[in-house]
């Protein structure tokens, strides 16, 4: 432990309450990954949100943030940046339902998606949503296995992820199936694939991954009775491109049945379903709940039950 936090754990933290707009500038800082940045949305200067940063820090006795390039929140400061966020949200439904003139301000919503599940279905609705309510969807991007974590550290409050089991302090339900199956550019799967997807040909032909934590295609493999560890392998890290890059042959590749067209053809083999759920903060607010609304009926429309 440093120094400096040494000292502000000394500090008497009794009776302290987290000021609103403290905790909105911690948010800001955490959003925009430094400070000048966060003073340019908050329209003050930086060295006052350094003075609030400092502020708060001092009356909670605990380090909130590492000044680094960008910032990086301590497990404190993620507390204080989903209080934050949980504040600003329920500020919003509140001053929406007084029908004040000139409505509620605009407020960001954080969601976590997997790459797919954005490149498929997942931002129809959000387009309608923000068409009629003043929200400003601020997405992050991350394998559905991980999404969650996002959740856990006050990133996002509402994600789409493979994990049934509910993060703490979070409401969970599902959402369908995400269907895929192994697909090849016609060319490829002729040259690759004469004899069909047999193990030797499978050991040989090139595959595309997403990135090294994605093990669909590994998953097939070892189904199929082949080991991916030697089998070559080309990294595509973006769900469109990914297809793309199947589509032109640079490797076969587990496809969204919602991304499959004409130019592909089935390598056989069993389909891989990944199931989804929604997963948001516990907390009652209308515009997250009409967010979950309008993405559990693009998944019922869209995905596998």
């Amino acid at each position: 432990m440093s120094a400096s936090e040494d000292s502000l754990r000394s500090i008497s933290i009794a009776h302290v309450k987290i000021d609103p707009e403290l905790a909105a500038t911690i948010a800001a800082v955490a959003d925009e990954g430094t400070l000048d940045a966060a003073s340019r949305v908050l329209r003050i200067t930086p060295s006052a949100v350094s003075q609030r940063v400092k502020t708060l820090e001092q009356q909670l006795g605990r380090v909130l943030v590492v000044r680094t390039k960008p910032v990086r929140l301590t497990e404190a400061g993620e507390a204080v940046v989903r209080l934050g966020r949980q504040i600003a949200l329920l500020e919003h439904d509140a001053l929406g339902g007084l029908g004040l003139e000139g409505g509620a301000p605009r407020v960001r919503i954080p969601l976590a998606v997997n790459a797919d599940s954005m490149a498929t279905w997942f931002l129809p609705p959000l387009a309608r949503l923000s068409a009629d309510r003043d929200i400003d969807f601020d997405l992050h991007r991350d394998d559905q296995n991980y999404t969650a974590r996002l959740l856990e550290s006050g990133t996002v409050m509402a994600a789409v992820t493979s994990e049934e089991q509910p993060v703490a302090g979070c409401s969970v339900s599902p959402l369908g199936v995400l269907e895929y199956r192994a697909m090849a550019e016609r060319g490829f799967a002729e040259r690759w694939f004469a004899e069909g997807p047999t193990r030797e040909a499978l050991g040989a032909a090139p595959f595309v991954d997403f990135d090294r934590r994605d093990t669909l295609q590994h998953e097939w493999l070892a189904a199929m009775g082949v080991a991916h560890q030697a089998v070559p392998r080309h990294y595509v890290p973006a769900s469109h491109d990914y297809a793309l890059a199947v589509r032109l042959g640079l490797g076969w590749g587990m496809v969204p049945l919602q991304q499959n067209e004409d130019d592909l053809v089935p390598l056989g083999g069993p389909a891989l379903r990944v199931r989804l759920f929604w997963q948001q903060w516990n907390l009652r607010s209308e515009v997250l709940d009409a967010v979950a609304a309008a993405v559990a009926a693009e998944a019922a429309d869209v995905l596998a039950r």
